[in-house]
């Protein structure tokens, strides 16, 4: 069987050291890469690696202008003949610089592969710097495609926040404040630490495997679980935390926002921590589940669909038990799982303040007691965020 290996990230040095410890540590070993960068010339150049160095290479066509497409519709048939092929172990996929994991793991599975590891290789010095990174993709010239509009910060916590496994690069600009922020951010990842590509050797063909990250690689990958694990609604989000200037602030309540308000306070909400997500309840949408995802003083809100409350019994059977766990485990006797679930992480954090400011948004009691009916007649404020 090929065991698959998907390691990504913004930050390029670390990532290139992370495959060259995985490519030094198993041997029979090889690495896909597909180079995003040739994209403007119509082209995405594929190459094949081994230890030893270039096995082969080739270009795929852009599909519908796309250099992200190219690479979804030519990675797994080039897993697929590497695997037919015989006598390769492990097939490293490194990730273009702003591929996301996720989408790409979701791929090889999808095409019958295994995929058993998924890793993020991290710069701790970086952290701070790329969560604060509002600029787009684009004008960096790390867009995916022409349509792409994310931008680096919520790019690089994505990529982060998915892996379960991190590839920590020594880095000696990093300090205790880089490092527990990078603790913080994902504290159920597994961190495992690596030199620079420079101090690998090529394996002999009788080494074993040895290493802590080849051995996280290996240990096997739930797709599903994944994917679950950062929906809004069962996310595995941060706990509280305060150390080494680092603190992480858990806000959860039991009254729906007013949206007028909450409109207004936006800008300093989001720009008061590099980091914040999580799930939050409108008034005047009482019945929706809606997604907040902030990086770089910039913040993406959706909707995530329907609470559970909101929900006929008969529909409880047709979402998923993850979610329905989920819900079971935040439920209140008279609101179900609808709630306000916040995490804001960040250096500096000053959370009497923001405790103060997101309370401020919250119905007043004589707003709250007025009822539901009452609360749908607020002013749609966040209509034109959601393109209702």
């Amino acid at each position: 069987m090929l065991s698959v290996v998907i390691v990504g990230g913004l930050h390029a040095d670390a990532r290139k050291a992370a495959v060259a410890r995985l490519l030094a540590d198993v041997p029979g070993s090889v690495v896909l890469h597909h180079d995003l960068a040739t994209a403007a010339a119509g082209t995405v150049v594929r190459t094949i690696r081994d230890a030893a160095g270039l096995v082969s290479a080739g270009e795929a066509p852009l599909v519908n202008d796309c250099a992200c497409c190219a690479l979804r519709e030519d990675l797994v048939p080039e897993l697929l003949r590497i695997r037919d092929a015989g006598g390769t172990r492990m097939a490293v996929v490194e990730l273009w610089d702003s591929v996301e994991p996720k989408a790409m793991a979701e791929v090889v599975a999808a095409g019958g592969l295994t995929v058993t590891g998924v890793i993020t290789a991290v710069d701790p010095a970086l952290v701070l710097p790329y969560l604060g990174d509002g600029d787009d993709l684009a004008e960096r010239d790390l867009a995916a495609a022409a349509t792409d509009q994310r931008t680096v910060a919520d790019t690089f916590a994505r990529q982060l926040e998915y892996a379960p496994v991190l590839a920590v690069a020594d880095s000696p600009e990093a300090d205790d404040e880089d490092r527990e922020l990078l603790a913080q951010l994902h504290p159920t990842a597994r961190q495992v630490p690596i030199g620079p590509a420079d101090d690998l050797t090529v394996p002999t063909p009788r080494r074993r495997l040895v290493g802590p990250l080849a051995e996280a690689a290996l240990a096997g990958f739930d797709v599903e679980s994944a994917a679950a694990a950062q929906h809004p609604a069962c996310a595995l989000l941060p706990a509280e935390a305060d150390a080494h200037g680092v603190a992480t602030l858990v806000w959860h309540r039991r009254r729906p926002f007013h949206p007028e308000r909450l409109y207004e306070a936006l800008e300093d909400i989001t720009c008061a921590a590099a980091r914040s997500r999580g799930r939050f309840w409108l008034a005047d949408k009482p019945d929706v589940l809606l997604h907040w995802d902030a990086a770089g003083g910039a913040l993406c809100v959706e909707s995530a669909g329907p609470w559970m409350a909101s929900l006929p019994d008969a529909a409880w059977d047709m979402v998923p038990p993850v979610r329905r766990a989920a819900a079971a485990l935040d439920w209140h006797p008279e609101h179900g799982d609808c709630c306000q679930h916040l995490v804001f992480t960040s250096p500096g954090l000053d959370r009497d303040g923001l405790c103060r400011l997101l309370e401020s948004c919250l119905l007043t009691d004589a707003e709250y007691a007025a009822g539901r009916d009452a609360w749908k007649r607020l002013p749609p404020a966040f209509d034109t965020l959601l393109e209702v």
